[in-house]
C-alpha cells in the first residue's frame, strides 16, 4: 500500500486544443496512466536546463518482466552538458507549447494532483514537482509547486492540494526539476499514475 504525502502548494492550468476554455474534464484526468494509454493527456515535450543529462523511458517494465503495467523511468547524469547544473521536463498540451499558442485543458473541479514516485536507491532529491507555471501570451491560469522532495526506494503517493485554485487554462500539466548540487552522482527515479482528482 502506498504512503500518501500531502504537499502544501498553490496551483492552476489550461484548456484543450486551439479552442477557448471549455467545460471542465471528467475526473480522474490522467497525465500518465501507462504507456500509450488512451487516458494519457499532455506530452513530456518541455525539456529544460541540462536536457542532455536526461534519459526518459515512459514504457519501463520492472526488471525480470516482459509484460505488465509500465511506469516512467528517468535517469539524470548530473554532468551539466548544457552548463546549467539542473534539468527538468514539462508535460505540455499541445506538445512544445511554452505559452505561444492556445492549448491545454480546463481542469476546474479537480481538488488535487496525485502521482506516485520512488528512487532507484533512495535519497534522490527532486527540486520540485509542479503544475502550471508556463507564461507567455497563453499563460497557465495558475501554478503550484512542491519540494524539495527526497525519494525513498518504495513507491510513495504524493498529492498536491488544488482546493480553491483557478484551473481553467493549464498547458503545463506536470513538471519536475532536479539539480546537480543535490545529486552530484546523478539520480534515477520513477513516476506513475499522474492524475488530477
Amino acid at each position: 500500500m502506498a504512503v500518501v504525502c500531502s504537499l502544501a502548494v498553490t496551483c492552476a492550468w489550461s484548456q484543450e486544443g486551439a479552442q477557448a476554455p471549455s467545460a471542465s474534464r471528467p475526473l480522474p484526468f490522467y497525465i500518465y496512466r501507462e504507456f500509450h494509454s488512451r487516458e494519457n493527456h499532455f506530452a513530456p515535450s518541455g525539456w529544460m536546463g541540462d536536457y542532455g543529462d536526461v534519459r526518459l523511458d515512459d514504457h519501463w517494465l520492472p526488471k525480470g518482466t516482459t509484460q505488465g503495467k509500465t511506469v516512467i523511468r528517468i535517469a539524470y547524469s548530473g554532468q551539466a552538458k548544457q552548463g546549467n547544473g539542473w534539468a527538468g521536463i514539462y508535460w505540455q498540451n499541445p506538445p512544445n507549447n511554452w505559452g505561444s499558442r492556445p492549448g491545454g485543458f480546463n481542469l476546474n473541479g479537480a481538488h488535487r494532483l496525485v502521482f506516485k514516485a520512488r528512487g532507484e536507491k533512495g535519497d534522490e532529491v527532486i527540486d520540485d514537482f509542479k503544475v502550471g507555471g508556463i507564461s507567455g501570451d497563453y499563460a497557465d491560469s495558475g501554478t503550484a509547486a512542491s519540494g524539495p522532495v527526497t525519494l525513498t526506494k518504495q513507491w510513495t503517493e504524493y498529492a498536491i492540494n488544488l482546493e480553491g485554485q483557478e484551473l481553467s487554462s493549464i498547458t503545463g500539466g506536470f513538471c519536475w526539476t532536479i539539480n546537480r548540487d543535490s545529486n552530484p552522482d546523478g539520480a534515477v527515479f520513477y513516476l506513475d499514475d499522474i492524475r488530477f482528482e
